[in-house]
């Protein structure tokens, strides 16, 4: 069993916070609470074991009230709480492991609640998988370091962790300029091959362009004619 299997071990009902979000296990996400549903939210949680679900809902989109039942979202543990005036707050929460909603819970909280099943990606070959995580380590690499180039950035390159695919998958994605209908379908894959199949053919795709600009880039720039701030596609 997992680190994050263990800590929802027994969990069978989770507050839910619908946001037009994807979040992926093990990445990091700062949120702003300030409705008074969510302050209560908080608060509950806060007491029990900090774990919420984060469910993609865009509101503005969407004929639906809310999240559709049958969805996947991502578990968030909170790990930091910045207490503001008025009963609003900074928090600092980490995706933590998958779940599908399987209904509602109906009752007297004013947040919503649901009634979850967890899931990890199924067991696959090491040796493929550590192939493939490499292949996508390094077309990322390529990538970041042509952005940084483009932006005439000097911070280090992202740390990625190409020992573990399935982490490593999920982070990528997450720094990915993606639709967000791909990005929900990369979270809900259960097949970690098969995700870093699809990150290493967008990565593919897009490499090319960027070391070009890149290369312009660095010839332009003693003539003054810097490039774009642009975004990983």
């Amino acid at each position: 069993m997992s680190e994050a299997s263990d800590k929802v071990r027994g969990v069978r009902e989770l507050p839910l916070f619908p946001l037009p979000i994807v979040l992926f296990p093990g990445v990091p996400l700062p949120l702003h609470i300030f409705e008074p549903r969510y302050q209560r939210m908080l608060t509950d949680i806060r007491a029990r074991d900090s774990l919420f679900g984060l469910s993609y809902f865009d509101a503005g989109e969407s004929e639906m009230a809310r999240p559709a039942v049958g969805h996947v979202g991502c578990v968030a543990e909170v790990t930091e709480v910045q207490p503001l005036p008025e009963g609003r707050s900074n928090i600092l929460s980490i995706g933590l492991i998958r779940y599908h909603l399987e209904s509602y819970v109906e009752n007297d909280d004013p947040y919503l609640v649901g009634r979850v099943s967890f899931f990890e990606d199924e067991e696959e070959d090491v040796r493929y998988l550590d192939e493939r995580a490499e292949q996508v380590s390094q077309l990322f690499m390529r990538i970041a370091r042509a952005v940084r180039t483009i932006n005439d950035e000097r911070a280090s390159l992202p740390d990625l962790p190409p020992t573990e695919p399935e982490r490593l998958s999920f982070l990528v994605a997450a720094a990915m300029e993606l639709d967000t209908e791909v990005k929900l379908e990369l979270l809900e894959l259960r097949s970690t091959s098969e995700r870093l199949k699809r990150l290493r053919d967008l990565l593919a795709r897009a490499v090319t362009s960027y070391e070009e600009r890149a290369r312009i880039h660095t010839i332009a720039k003693p003539n003054g004619h810097g490039g774009k701030k642009i975004e990983i596609e």
